[in-house]
């Protein structure tokens, strides 16, 4: 027996320790002592003292000052601000300057990427809902949500957002949305009824109502079992602060340990030539200043400015491919993604149900369109259905557009359905055949509903004809329907109902069914004038068959292509949803997601496995149906184990986790929740899966444009160093000034690698497999391509500059060197833009920046020795034209090289 209304403060035992979906009400009732009467104002007051305010938790708010500071830990941003200072120290002004304002710009975009990326436990705090209806002490009261407490008894109806996760004990035609926990469009009807079974899915559990979710409608009276941080979003909202994504991306660790190789080799080759000198006798300070000059050669001043553009133009593109990046350096790690966990419903689906096939009177239709816009066409065996002559179609439509709850309305140039889902595709069925709500409620004035429940499942509308004659309009489950029906109607008439025509009826819901459609069926029947206040049991018989309507919703178009795509690129796609999973493996199949051998895991089932069993079995693993939040992460999780580098999609509160905690998170830009959108690393505007995969070939993009950016840079670099080097072995003069080495490093080098970082994306990015997780960007064969190509700039440099020691003052021997060098870099930028093709077949054109800045910067170096000032600036002195133009064929000599590298090595791919 249920105790006296403020008896105790707190329940018996807590809300957590049970399964409350499987207690009769009278045992919900008693273990939370509370009476249908609701708590006394006292025992509320304890018990909000006992488990505080049905808020959740908020995250703590962001330092600025410590996040400005993480953007500065970088080895080579401390070596560059320490080269700054050096330069300061010499007076080198420009040389300071320049530097400095690279490390300051990286910093201030990284403190902006961060600053907005860490919010997402504050928007799902705006969820909940801001006022409730509880009853207390046999009265109805408007409280704040916070205020509610377990024991509560809480009053909802169509429009509210539930405030807390309650147990139903009064139901009518009560149905709530919870697309935000379960990631399924489609209303779920609520009932009062104990479950039999304690493990039941979260979105099964149709007599509980969850906080955050809304009901679209009916009313009822819930038993509140759980507040705060212990409902269904609040255990979201803990595992959305413990799904800490990765610190970095695989580029920027692969950076951060390239950075400390070549820094490190640097510093050494810096102090052991230091020691050298010392040992010969060198002054310190020319060794010193000696030092400088080489370590500006070694570090690549212009690589985090090149890296943050790259990263930046890659934004710009996929911003142009409907996908919105919110933290910049997650761009590359699409790039190596090859596992997509991806969402059913709006994402490889259209979001919205939609009425795909119609059949009465032994005919079959065909329905055309997706979502609630009402375009589209009704044909049979081809031919679009006059709405003249439609005949039993006609009426079909007529009685499920009349025996109808929801609307549809038009918002921002998008059709949107006011109601439940399955009734605005009835609804947007009966347009496209010109069979209107507002047409029928002229002509048929509604005036009686018997709503739809789930142990009688069927609804049935009584309207009066202008004559005052009624008609019950009825839909409902078939089977039930067909039980209660005596008569159909066929292309002749209504004529009785025989066995054979039943068995048909079954046949074709059988058929609709395996073509993954739920299906209703549609009947009639006219009643004499009075008969308003009849039983439900006395409308409700000898029926009218009039049909049978099925219904899913479909996949997108391209979601096809997006798919096939996606598995030519090495991607795996894995089908994560809150829907049945027969529903589920018949648009994975359909989409090509699902192939022969592949498994199909309930929620209920991945509970049972451990996350060492979960790891094991996941490349097996195609379809995920009826999981929960927690369920995700664990999945997530598991690919994360086996080495993959996932992307996980998804617009439901119940997603946010596990999009935190991939490698990259995808949130739906348009049905996505506030909550998922401050959890994700990029949001896709149009909810399109292929939105994603293209996404993926930006990143792919983007990775290559940064690789061969790092190539060219750092072979330039090399170049620098073993020229500087090989001098001061040698016991020669240093044939680069550092204001040459700067400017090499950041003008002639800096802005042809600019263009190579926006290059146009290889036709080939989604022909190869993806990058594995633990595969370095500096491999052996980018080292080897870096060393020769450095051995071959320096040996071109040298021999020059010692032919024209031999030959003229160290002045213009220094000019000379410098001079080819800077020919050298800018030809080369041409050759590498691409590992295996040669300039000619990548197109000069398809880079129309790259060409004009190295004709301009060639130029610029041809009038240098010609014009006082800017050859004071370079110290370069006076050179003739013909120098010049000898020096630019000499300049070309590495790029022909490597060019012919290119050849014989792709010659010998096809000897192979």
């Amino acid at each position: 027996m249920a105790a006296q209304p403020g008896s105790v403060a707190q329940p018996k035992t807590s809300p957590s320790a049970h399964v409350w979906h499987a207690l009769d009400e009278d045992v919900v009732l008693c273990l939370l002592e509370s009476t249908r009467a609701g708590l006394s104002q006292e025992a509320a007051a304890r018990r909000l003292a006992e488990h505080g305010p049905n808020e959740l938790q908020q995250a703590p708010p962001i330092r600025p000052l410590v996040l400005l500071i993480a953007q500065f830990k970088s080895l080579i941003v401390w070596l560059l601000a320490a080269a700054a200072i050096v330069s300061g120290l010499l007076n080198e002004w420009a040389d300071c300057i320049a530097i400095l304002s690279i490390v300051i710009v990286n910093g201030l975009i990284g403190f902006y990427q961060g600053f907005n990326a860490e919010r997402s436990l504050a928007a799902l705090k705006r969820m909940t809902a801001p006022q409730a209806r509880v009853r207390r002490e046999g009265r109805s009261l408007a409280i704040p949500a916070a205020m509610v407490v377990p024991g509560d008894l809480v009053e909802i109806e169509a429009g509210d957002l539930v405030p807390a996760d309650s147990r139903v004990i009064e139901a009518v035609a009560l149905k709530t949305v919870e697309g935000a926990l379960t990631g399924e469009s489609e209303a779920v009807e609520k009932t009062r009824a104990r479950l039999e079974r304690e493990e039941v899915a979260l979105g099964d559990r149709c007599n509980m109502v969850f906080m955050g979710t809304s009901v679209a409608t009916g009313k009822g009276l819930a038993l509140v079992v759980a507040t705060g941080m212990r409902t269904e979003i609040g255990r979201i909202a803990d595992l959305l602060s413990t799904a800490a994504a990765e610190d970095s991306t695989p580029l920027q660790r692969q950076l951060h340990s390239f950075s400390r190789i070549l820094v490190g080799a640097a510093l050494g080759v810096v102090a052991l030539i230091f020691l050298m000198g010392l040992l010969r006798g060198i002054p310190a300070l020319e060794l010193f200043l000696r030092s400088v000059s080489l370590a500006v050669a070694a570090v690549p001043e212009g690589l985090p400015a090149v890296v943050t553009v790259a990263l930046a133009v890659g934004v710009q593109r996929m911003a142009g491919r409907r996908a919105l990046v919110r933290k910049l350096h997650a761009v590359e790690t699409l790039g190596a993604t090859n596992v997509i966990c991806t969402d059913k419903t709006g994402t490889l689906t259209v979001g919205e149900m939609t009425v795909r096939a119609l059949w009465t009177a032994g005919t079959t239709y065909e329905v055309s369109g997706e979502g609630y816009a009402p375009e589209g066409s009704i044909r049979a065996a081809g031919t679009a259905v006059d709405a003249e002559r439609a005949g039993p179609i006609l009426e079909l439509l007529t009685t499920v557009v009349g025996c109808n709850g929801a609307a549809l309305a038009q918002q921002d140039g998008t059709w949107k359905v006011i109601g439940d889902p399955t009734e605005g595709a009835l609804l947007t069925a009966g347009a496209k055949l010109g069979v209107y709500s507002a047409d029928i409620n002229r002509e048929l004035a509604r005036v009686a509903e018997i709503p739809f429940d789930s142990d009688r499942k069927r609804m049935t509308v009584l309207r009066k004809r202008t004559d005052g004659a009624l008609v019950a309009l009825t839909k409902g489950a078939p089977d039930v329907l067909l039980s209660l029906c005596t008569r159909v109607r066929d292309a002749a008439g209504v004529r009785p109902l025989t066995d054979e025509d039943r068995r048909r009826i079954v046949a074709q819901n059988a058929a609709l069914a395996r073509r993954a459609l739920r299906v209703l069926a549609a009947a009639t029947r006219d009643l004499d004038p009075g008969c308003e206040s009849s039983s439900a049991g006395a409308i409700e018989q000898d029926l009218i068959f009039l049909g049978l309507m099925g219904m899913h919703d479909p996949p997108r178009p391209e979601a096809k292509r997006a798919v096939a795509l996606a598995r030519s690129a090495g991607i795996r796609i894995v089908m994560i949803t809150g829907d049945h999973p027969h529903t589920a493996l018949a648009v994975a199949s359909e989409l090509g997601i699902a192939n022969a051998g592949d498994m199909v895991l309930s929620g209920s089932e991945l509970e049972q496995l451990t996350n060492d069993s979960l790891s094991e079995q996941v490349e097996r693993i195609a379809v995920y149906a009826r999981v929960t939040a927690a369920h995700k992460l664990k999945i997530v999780r598991a690919w994360k184990h086996r080495g993959g580098i996932v992307a996980m999609t998804g617009d439901g509160v119940n997603d946010a986790p596990a999009i935190k905690g991939a490698d990259i998170g995808i949130a739906m830009g348009r049905s996505g929740t506030e909550v998922t959108k401050e959890a994700s690393d990029m949001v896709v505007t149009d909810d399109n899966f292929a939105s994603i995969v293209a996404a993926v070939e930006e990143g792919r993009g983007i990775y290559d444009n940064i690789k061969k950016t790092m190539q060219y840079l750092l072979a330039g670099n090399v170049g620098e160093l073993l020229l500087m080097t090989a001098c001061v072995l040698l016991a020669l003069p240093l044939p680069l000034l550092p204001i040459q080495l700067l400017w090499i490093n950041l003008v002639t080098d800096g802005l042809p690698a600019l263009c190579l970082a926006t290059d146009p994306i290889d036709p080939m990015a989604m022909k190869r497999k993806p990058r594995r997780r633990e595969e370095n960007l500096t491999d052996r064969a980018f080292v080897g391509l870096l060393i020769a190509t450095g051995l071959l700039t320096a040996g071109v440099a040298l021999a020059v500059y010692l032919y024209s020691l031999g030959r003229a003052p160290l002045e213009m021997a220094r000019d000379h060197a410098f001079t080819v060098l800077v020919y050298a870099e800018l030809l080369r930028s041409f050759g590498a833009r691409s590992e295996t093709r040669s300039v000619w077949e990548v197109g000069l054109l398809s880079n129309l920046k790259l060409v004009l800045i190295v004709l301009a910067s060639i130029a610029l170096t041809f009038w240098a020795p010609h014009n006082a000032w800017l050859g004071a600036f370079l110290e370069v002195g006076p050179m003739s034209i013909h120098h010049c133009l000898v020096l630019l064929v000499l300049g070309a000599i590495p790029l022909l090289v490597l060019e012919g590298w290119k050849l014989i090595g792709r010659n010998k791919m096809v000897a192979k």
